[in-house]
């Protein structure tokens, strides 16, 4: 990799991911890395106690609860199950531990060990390596993708749902496991960024989401090409790069660790679904870890 000034990136994979709209990058954190964001997250899974009414967050069953249970945790640890993880009368089938979809949506700047890891200096050149001015992690996901449950993503644009004007929205996708075709890794349409944004989900000032539709273009999924990376790799996801992932049947679980980070110097609307409080602003890079 070239690393001169202190770059993460070359002018060559720059200019492969303004070209495909994404970037990948083998042996970007170690495997040590790997496997302590791992365990620290099954910590956090063995630690939290399931709610009787557990379902209703994942089921759709009471959108209102689904839906004010989801914005409460923009700025919180909160954790998600996979739909398929209840049965016909809510209940979970299997264990909590293998239940879980994800933990979001601020593990970045509320746990100790993901706090340390989002915030490294490493990253942070990475993103003014994109052109970022003043770099800022909105969101942080920890995705399980469990063997034989782990649900389809279907296409999407990460400024969908996190908005900026102009719009900087870059996804950071680390892969904690090995990602396959068998254990449904990412897939991309090369050169989809180039396209506008298809749609925004706005949360309202009553309180609701909605989705606003600008182009009701369809993504075809025989267009997208897999993102296989082995274990320690880092996918560059552009914001306005069409991208999914499948049902994951294999007998292999695909943990990664996500961040959505935008340039502060854009402005972030009122009605992202995402908002920061007074009491829990947003942070920035040059905090004291």
């Amino acid at each position: 990799m070239d690393a001169v000034l202190g770059r993460q990136l070359s002018k060559e994979q720059l200019q492969s991911f303004k070209n495909n709209g994404f970037l990948c990058l083998p042996e970007f954190i170690s495997d040590d890395d790997c496997e302590i964001m791992r365990d620290r997250a099954a910590k956090l899974v063995q630690e939290y106690e399931v709610p009787k009414d557990c379902a209703v967050f994942s089921t759709g069953r009471d959108s209102q609860t689904r839906d004010e249970y989801f914005v409460n945790s923009a700025r919180k640890v909160s954790f998600f199950f996979d739909e398929h993880a209840f049965d016909e009368n809510g209940e979970l089938c299997r264990s909590k531990e293998l239940s879980i979809n994800k933990i979001g949506h601020a593990l970045h700047d509320f746990d100790p060990l993901f706090r340390r890891f989002s915030y490294q200096e490493k990253i942070k050149s990475l993103l003014e390596d994109l052109g970022f001015s003043s770099p800022q992690i909105i969101q942080s996901m920890f995705v399980f993708k469990q063997a034989g449950i782990g649900g389809e993503v279907p296409p999407h644009q990460d400024s969908t749902f996190i908005y900026t004007d102009p719009d900087t929205t870059i996804g950071l996708w680390f892969a904690l496991e090995d990602a396959t075709v068998d254990n449904a890794c990412l897939w991309a349409l090369p050169g989809g960024h180039k396209q506008p944004l298809a749609m925004r989900f706005c949360r309202h000032e009553n309180g609701t989401l909605d989705w606003n539709v600008f182009d009701k273009t369809h993504w075809d999924k025989d267009d997208m090409i897999p993102l296989a990376v082995p274990k320690g790799s880092l996918v560059i996801l552009h914001g306005h790069l069409p991208h999914m992932s499948y049902p994951n049947r294999s007998t292999s679980s695909r943990n990664a660790y996500t961040l959505h980070c935008i340039d502060r110097s854009s402005q972030y609307p009122k009605d992202n679904w995402l908002q920061d409080t007074r009491e829990r602003p947003f942070q920035l890079f040059d905090l004291t870890l």
